[in-house]
Formats: C-alpha cells, sequence, structure tokens
C-alpha cells in the first residue's frame, strides 16, 4: 500500500520540481538526504504511538494539544488533506487528458475545463473506491504496487535508450542558478518537505498495522526506498526532455502505444493515493465533532469529496505550485512532528494513558487549561514562523542563513526545545498534561521525615 502511495504522479512531480534546480548528480543526493530525514521521522511520530495503541492518529494528539485545542489542528489538516486529494485528482485529470490527445489528435489538456472534468471524474471514481472501506484499496494496492514498480523501472531503461549516462549527468538544471549551493539547499528542502508531506495520512495507515514494527519498516522501504527512486526517475526523464510535467513524459519515452497505456495506469494508480488521502481526511473529520459519526460512511464520503470537486475548478493554480504547496504544507508539518517526537518519546518515554485520552474535557490529565494546551501552541507558532523565515513560502526567497541551514532543521529544533522547555517549566510543575513528576533527589528523600514521623 505504502509503495502505490509512493509511486504516483506526485513522486514524478516531485523529481520534476528538483530538476528544476540541480542537475542528475544533484538530484540523486538530493532526493536520498531530503527523503531520508523526513521519512525517518514521520515513521517515528506518528506512525508508532498510533501502531502501539490502535486509536486515530489525531485523537492521541489531544494528548498534546487538549481535547479543545487538536481540533484546530484537525480543521487545518483536513484542508491540507483535501487539497492534496484535490491535486492528484488534477494530476489524474492532464493525464486523461493527454491520453484522449494521443487518441484522437485533439488538444483537449490545453483546455482548464476539461481537465476539470476529468479531474471531477477521478474524484467520482476515488467515492467508489472509499465508500467501500480501506480494505477494498489495500486489494486495489496490491496489484498496482508492483506494477507501478515495473512502469518506474522500464521508464528508467527509456530513458537511457534515449541519452548516455555522460549525457544525462552534463544536462543543466530546467532554471538554473548561479549559486549552485543554494540550489542544492532547495532541491534537498524541497525534498524534506515531500517527506513531511505524508505525515497527516500515514499515521491512520500506521493504525491498521498489528505492531508497531510492521508500521515503521513499510514506510521505510515503502515512503522512503520507493518513492526515492521514483523521484529520482522523474528528475531524469525531466532533465532528458526538458519539462517538469509527468504527465507529458510517457509518449516521448516509450511511445504512442506504450506511452498512453503507461500513461493511462499511473492515471488509475493515482485514484488509490486520492482515496488514501481522503481516508485520512475523513478519520480527522470523524475527530472534529462527534456528531459527524452519525453520518452514513457512503454519504460522509461524498460531502468531503465535495470541496475536492470545488478545488478542482481551478486546475492550472494548484498544479503550477507544486513547490510552494509542499512549503506550505512543511510549515506546519515540520515543527508539529518535532513536538510530537518530544511529548511521547522523551517527556511521555512512550506511554499513554488511552483512559485520560477518552476522559471529557475537566476529567482528562490531558485537559491543561480548559482543554488547549497554550505551551504546545506557542512552540507550534514559533517553529512556523522560523520555518518562514528561512524560507517564505509565497514568494520562495530563502533567507541569507538559508543555505547553511536550510528552513526545515532550525523550525524542528526550535519548535521541539520551545516545547520541551516549556512543559518543563510550566505544565509539568503546575500538574498539566499527566506527565510524571520529576523523582527528588536522593539526598532530599534522605532527609525527608519518614511517614511515622509526620503522624
Amino acid at each position: 500500500m505504502n509503495i502505490t502511495f509512493s509511486i504516483a504522479t506526485w513522486a514524478f512531480l516531485q523529481g520534476g520540481a528538483v530538476a528544476a534546480f540541480v542537475g542528475a548528480k544533484a538530484a540523486i543526493a538530493s532526493i536520498v538526504i531530503g527523503y531520508g530525514i523526513s521519512v525517518l521521522l514521520v515513521s517515528l511520530a506518528p506512525c508508532i504511538p498510533t501502531a502501539k495503541y490502535g486509536f486515530e492518529m489525531f485523537y492521541g494528539l489531544r494528548s498534546i494539544f487538549g481535547p479543545r485545542g487538536i481540533k484546530v489542528i484537525m480543521v487545518v489538516i483536513a484542508i491540507e488533506l483535501a487539497a492534496w486529494v484535490a491535486l492528484l485528482g488534477i494530476t489524474v485529470g492532464h493525464s486523461a487528458t493527454n491520453v484522449a490527445d494521443s487518441l484522437t489528435g485533439s488538444s483537449w489538456a490545453t483546455s482548464s475545463a476539461v481537465v476539470t472534468i476529468a479531474a471531477l471524474i477521478a474524484i467520482v471514481l476515488s467515492w467508489v473506491l472509499l465508500s467501500k472501506g480501506p480494505e477494498r484499496v489495500g486489494r486495489v494496492g496490491d496489484i498496482a504496487a508492483p506494477v507501478l514498480v515495473a512502469i518506474t523501472v522500464a521508464m528508467l531503461v527509456m530513458i537511457f535508450t534515449k541519452v548516455s549516462v555522460s549525457e544525462l549527468f552534463a544536462a543543466e538544471p530546467l532554471v538554473p542558478m548561479e549559486n549552485k549551493h543554494l540550489a542544492f539547499m532547495i532541491a534537498v528542502e524541497l525534498n524534506i518537505a515531500g517527506g513531511f508531506a505524508w505525515y497527516p495520512a500515514i499515521g491512520n495507515l500506521a493504525r491498521l498495522t498489528n505492531t508497531p514494527r510492521a508500521s515503521f519498516w513499510p514506510n521505510m522501504l515503502g515512503l522512503f526506498a520507493a518513492s526515492s527512486f521514483a523521484a529520482i526517475v522523474g528528475a531524469f526523464a525531466a532533465l532528458t526532455l526538458g519539462s517538469d510535467d509527468p504527465t507529458v513524459w510517457m509518449i516521448p519515452l516509450g511511445g504512442a502505444v506504450l506511452g498512453i497505456l503507461i500513461r493511462a495506469f499511473i492515471a488509475f494508480a493515482n485514484l488509490t493515493s486520492m482515496v488514501t488521502q481522503a481516508y485520512s481526511a475523513l478519520m480527522v473529520t470523524l475527530g472534529i465533532n462527534t456528531s459527524i459519526k452519525k453520518i452514513p460512511w457512503v454519504l460522509l464520503t461524498a460531502l468531503f469529496l465535495v470541496p475536492v470537486g470545488v478545488i478542482c475548478l481551478f486546475p492550472e493554480f494548484l498544479y503550477d505550485s507544486y513547490g510552494r504547496f509542499l512549503t506550505w504544507v512543511a510549515t506546519l508539518m515540520a515543527p508539529l512532528c518535532a513536538i510530537q517526537l518530544v511529548d511521547f518519546f522523551i517527556l511521555r518515554r512512550r506511554r499513554i494513558d488511552l483512559r485520560q485520552l477518552y476522559a471529557d474535557v475537566g476529567v482528562s490529565n490531558y485537559t491543561y487549561w480548559r482543554g488547549w494546551n497554550p505551551v504546545a501552541f506557542g512552540a507550534l507558532a514559533l517553529g512556523v514562523a522560523t520555518y518562514v523565515t528561512m524560507l517564505h513560502p509565497v514568494s520562495y526567497e530563502p533567507n541569507p542563513g538559508f543555505q547553511y541551514l536550510g528552513a526545515f532543521l532550525p523550525s524542528f529544533l526550535v519548535a521541539g526545545t520551545s516545547y520541551l522547555l516549556g512543559t518543563v517549566l510550566i505544565n509539568r510543575p503546575a500538574g498539566r498534561g499527566g506527565y510524571r513528576p520529576v523523582p527528588e533527589p536522593v539526598s532530599a528523600q534522605r532527609d525527608s521525615p519518614s511517614p511515622a514521623a509526620t503522624r
């Protein structure tokens, strides 16, 4: 399932975006480094907690943000996941219209209206799959995953029938920059953001596994290895053909018949990625308000996909802003991941009280202050501000220090450190959040009066 999730059009989009900044050798390095860092972190948090305890991923974050505070995070995440589903739907629309153009000799791919119609059809098809539950998607993934791996290998072979290794490695980036080091750092950051983009969805997939081990290694093999390979092939294809749009690569690489077949299958495989993201978004939505759970699943899935369809009315805006969209995602996900890692692995030592997690506000140890944890929101705000300072998500202008530190690392460290200090200095002394008190020093325990003397 993770392989199907990884080797979709967005992996090739990732490679095309990287090829805009760096050549082939730097593309390989930046993809391996970027994905290696971020996939490792999202494989630890939130996958380990959800696999260990079996709770819905964002419901588990009540222990960090409070029962009321987490709802704010969940609304933002649901919007972000809806945008991802729309982006995948738009890529299916582009692929479908390119296939139709190849078969009929028309030019529908240049029409935003036709792309939107194709994307809406993809959304309807994903609703059909989603309405059957996640198990049905898993069965589709069993077929799609090996075929997608074979297609990616075939793409690599076809690339080297067009160009030699030396010619590929000599190819200039699509949008070359004078500062090569800065260009490489942007490429690394782009790939780190690509890995963090899985944070909202991957936790609820891990929830369906039996053990934390079973949730961790499929991420490293499925997300890191498969997505890195696909992104590298995407970068090679972009450098070879001079285009960062993966929906137009297949026919130049494989010829008319094979190119059309490959493009059609990748469009179909994208449906499974759309369903995976939509399933995660629905799990988030169910946790926002308990009354939502009363809505039948088939109707609820349809209601969620309505705003996704609205986003698809503006296909080129989202499709052409892939890199900036990823940056917006990482702006929130990097500090959020840091906070969860610090909370679960350092402060709570991998232990969460399930009874307290599901208790009411005011009764639960995770109530903090009226259901809100200001320390967590303060740390998140500092992390987001740090990221934006280092790399602006709108203008994409980096700070002078970006080429040495990037944006992820300062944001991650600021959020994690500020949350750790805030919890130790504020929440734990105040008895908020269910943290265990710090043990007294041995000398203080010896000097304290015995129970008998106290009586």
